[in-house]
């Protein structure tokens, strides 16, 4: 069968994983029939239940917080219980409870209970992350991660059930039957997830040192991490990377669907229809476009992915209305945001595999997390008060981040011809 398979690098490292690395990539499409299904609405349904644009920053700020607190405590804990057991655990406090929260939701502070449970997923995505890669080969780590943001973005072909859902029973009761839907898909992919997958070889050598260590000692551990990072060049420039896309794809996330409702005027039922197109668009960008991307030349992609994604953004704030005009530049717009932030997306993760020490992977991945978060922090809060004064000034924002994105990029690879030797 393996010969008969086409030579695309993504094709084939897909169906060459094993263990951790296949149990990982292969539950990831259920996110397309748990959650997936409930982002495109989501700041939405929180307008719906009368809470304005601050009260929707505020609530991204605390998710955000929340974030922060569990990325710096994550290394340690992911050591003391093991990277298996702390994603199995942890995802169902962030994803699986929150959703009944919001399948129940009445207000703001229902919303802010569940962003602070939301924000343990920052323990799972170091965990997870480790989970992943620790035993995937080296040299197929960028090709691994798109396959990961592929999965994700294959909700594109479920995106339909939420607007059939809208259309027939309004916005509200559809959005809470998706959540309690996300409840159950979520809670069967944690259990999947733990059944298929076993804990890494240096989770079982990181759990068995830290057997006998308080929390207190696991904490002093961040130390010596702090020592490589600062002495890592590669890796200063990766959680910088990381930084500026967190913002933009939490602006994006957060005020799309509010730009694109309250000021261009697309309809509720519409709503998921763009980012189906646009998850489809991703899906052929990773498969023509970033399977192509050679991991010993990063510069040219990270170049690519924060110009295409600045053009998406100066054209979905030049668009007034929804005329024929305007749904032809949002489509250009959603195209040019698929291939900027699949690139970055993919790009950040690897940036990080490729220059934090493994043996120290969890503790670094969570001190990268918590910088991230604590610099992230403010921003939701920020574009929230932009959102309210104008629809288009979260965008602005971004704009400056990705440009930003540009100048760093410019400045790290000036004089270093070849990626992943700092």
């Amino acid at each position: 069968m393996r010969k008969k398979l086409p030579k695309n690098r993504l094709l084939r490292t897909l169906f060459e994983l094993r263990g951790n690395p296949r149990a990982c990539t292969y539950t990831e499409p259920m996110w397309g029939l748990s959650m997936n299904l409930c982002l495109p609405y989501a700041t939405v349904y929180m307008l719906a239940l009368g809470m304005h644009d601050v009260q929707v920053g505020i609530v991204t700020s605390i998710y955000m917080f929340s974030q922060m607190i569990f990325a710096f405590t994550s290394g340690a804990i992911i050591d003391k219980l093991g990277r298996r057991k702390s994603t199995a655990i942890f995802d169902f406090i962030a994803w699986s409870l929150p959703c009944l929260i919001w399948a129940s939701s009445q207000g703001f502070w229902f919303f802010a209970v569940a962003a602070l449970l939301n924000g343990t997923m920052k323990i799972t995505t170091v965990s997870w992350d480790c989970l992943l890669v620790e035993d995937a080969p080296k040299d197929k780590i960028t090709h691994v991660y798109s396959l990961v943001m592929i999965a994700g973005n294959l909700s594109a072909l479920f995106a339909p059930i939420a607007s059939i859902l809208v259309s027939q029973l309004t916005l509200v009761p559809a959005i809470r039957i998706l959540y309690i839907n996300a409840f159950i898909i979520m809670t069967a992919k944690i259990l999947i997830l733990y059944k298929f997958s076993t804990e890494t070889a240096v989770g079982r050598i990181k759990r068995e040192e830290s057997r006998d260590k308080s929390w207190g000692q696991m904490l002093s551990g961040y130390k010596g991490a702090v020592k490589k990072i600062l002495s890592s060049q590669g890796t200063i420039f990766a959680i910088i990377i990381s930084i500026l896309v967190e913002i933009v794809s939490m602006i994006g996330m957060t005020f799309w669907q509010i730009i694109a409702s309250r000021r261009i005027g697309v309809p509720d039922t519409l709503l998921p229809i763009f980012p189906m197109v646009k998850s489809i668009l991703a899906i052929f960008i990773f498969f023509t476009i970033v399977s192509r991307i050679k991991q010993s030349n990063l510069k040219r992609p990270l170049y690519g992915g924060f110009l295409s994604t600045l053009i998406s953004c100066v054209l979905l704030i030049s668009i007034t209305g929804t005329g024929v005009w305007g749904y032809i530049a949002l489509l250009a717009s959603l195209f040019s945001e698929a291939l900027g932030m699949a690139v970055l997306h993919t790009l950040r993760e690897s940036l990080v595999a490729i220059h934090v020490d493994p043996a120290e992977r969890s503790v670094i991945m969570a001190l990268l997390q918590t910088t991230v978060m604590l610099v992230s922090v403010p921003f939701g809060y920020i574009g929230g008060l932009l959102s309210d004064i104008s629809r288009v000034l979260p965008f602005i924002l971004a704009i400056v981040l990705l440009l930003i994105g540009l100048l760093v990029t410019a400045l790290y690879y000036r004089g270093q011809p070849q990626e992943g030797l700092n």
